[in-house]
């Protein structure tokens, strides 16, 4: 059985990506960007800010010192208004609390942003001490540092992540941990061919865990 389950935050914890993508589309064209939802989603998902902010400047965005600060606030702001769990998550974590199965959060999202979205689903506390992010460790997925050193904080031998992204399977694989990709709408071809194993609904895991 494996003793640690590494969960992304956005799009595997919680569905915010929908959400801030919308405040990505918008921002952008406010700084002479315009792409659709579509194209903003297949850009940028799974990439640290830092990323998001050079790729789309050399897309012609022009974007002040401050972008990721603004694009952060407006993004926390809409945040704030509500953002659901993803479906089944919160019988996933009862179940591995069950099974003593210990589990952590790795984003390349920052903290602050998780406090918003786990906060406000009664997650923060379950998550604040085991939380992991680009924003503090300075590199962020898909370099495997992230996974890597909470394996270390953890002692474990038997790791498993969940991700939803490119950047966080090529992550995993690269740390060489097994990993489950969350594709519910589709679209996990890309993600298996990386080495990921696809699954489109929580209610899967357990069974892929064997717990």
């Amino acid at each position: 059985m494996h003793d640690l389950v590494i969960f992304d935050c956005d799009g595997v914890l919680v569905d915010s990506e929908p959400l801030s993508n919308q405040v990505m589309v918008a921002n952008l064209a406010r700084h002479g960007l315009s792409l659709t939802a579509d194209e903003c989603h297949r850009i940028f998902t799974g990439k640290t800010m830092p990323e998001v902010q050079d790729i789309a400047r050399d897309l012609g965005a022009d974007l002040p010192a401050n972008w990721i600060a603004e694009f952060d606030a407006e993004t926390d702001a809409h945040l704030r208004q509500g953002v659901p769990l993803v479906p089944g998550v919160l019988e996933l974590l009862n179940l591995l609390d069950e099974r003593g199965v210990p589990f952590c959060v790795a984003s390349n999202g920052g903290p602050d942003k998780m406090r918003v979205t786990l906060g406000q689903n009664g997650l923060w506390d379950r998550f604040k001490d085991v939380m992991f992010s680009a924003y503090t460790l300075g590199v962020g997925k898909p370099d495997p540092t992230m996974f890597l050193t909470a394996v270390k904080h953890f002692g474990a031998s038997r790791p498993v992540v969940i991700e939803d992204s490119a950047s966080g399977v090529t992550a995993a694989i690269r740390a060489n941990m097994r990993c489950l990709a969350y594709a519910p709408h589709g679209g996990g071809e890309k993600l298996a061919d990386l080495g990921a194993e696809v699954f489109t609904d929580m209610a899967q895991v357990p069974g892929l865990l064997r717990i």
